[in-house]
């Protein structure tokens, strides 16, 4: 009789944490699908970002549709949601799941937002912000490798193309296995998602920031 009542109580408590871990895998998708950019540029701006620039919701579009200061707070709030999705199971005590599984929920929510009809950007912040909650000096690290290639380059998609690889590359040097998979995983699908950036490079007509090297070559005259 005792050994039946453990086995209900294990079967209750089971079901109650695949619950919880399915209600906070959809929170992370959800919270990751929040477009930051088309929701600050509509009640500030009374702008839609997707109709101006290259049509995009993330940082760069904003910064240079909306400004310097809205794109600084997409940036953070972008990052922002995909670290506290992947810290999700922390604050909720599971330990039966990893927290990478829940920032890709984010990174996925972000790719395709429920609140944007299933576009959205490019994934760049919000896996930022994935390695923010796991590793932050990996995160400062990314953060230097974008913001010196993108002063090199004033490309933020060259930048991000080349930063993901090379982060990635010091995951695996720090031995960490299953995240440097994902860093490859996120890497193919960033390049993937720059395609039309990469075409614009090679046309020699991608739309450069206004600073950083090659900008001021490009304008000194």
């Amino acid at each position: 009789m005792f050994l039946k009542y453990v086995k209900i109580v294990s079967a209750l408590k089971l079901e109650e944490i695949i619950l919880k871990i399915a209600i906070l895998l959809i929170v992370a998708y959800i919270l990751g699908s929040i477009p930051n950019g088309i929701w600050i540029g509509k009640v500030f701006f009374n702008t839609d970002i997707r109709e101006h620039g290259s049509g995009n919701i993330g940082t760069t579009n904003t910064f240079r549709v909306l400004g310097k200061i809205p794109g600084a707070m997409v940036m953070v709030l972008d990052i922002l949601k995909g670290t506290l999705a992947t810290l999700l199971p922390i604050l909720f005590n599971i330990n039966h799941i990893s927290p990478i599984i829940f920032g890709m929920c984010a990174v996925i929510g972000h790719t395709f937002s429920v609140f944007d009809h299933f576009h959205g950007g490019k994934a760049v912040a919000t896996s930022a912000g994935m390695l923010l909650a796991l590793h932050p000096f990996l995160f400062v690290c990314a953060f230097l490798f974008e913001l010196t290639f993108t002063y090199l380059t004033s490309m933020v998609s060259l930048a991000s193309m080349i930063s993901f690889p090379l982060i990635t590359i010091l995951i695996f040097m720090n031995h960490d296995l299953q995240l440097g998979i994902i860093g490859v995983i996120l890497s193919i699908f960033i390049i993937v998602r720059h395609i039309g950036n990469i075409k614009r490079i090679l046309n020699g007509d991608e739309n450069l920031m206004p600073f950083g090297i090659l900008y001021k070559h490009m304008h000194k005259n």
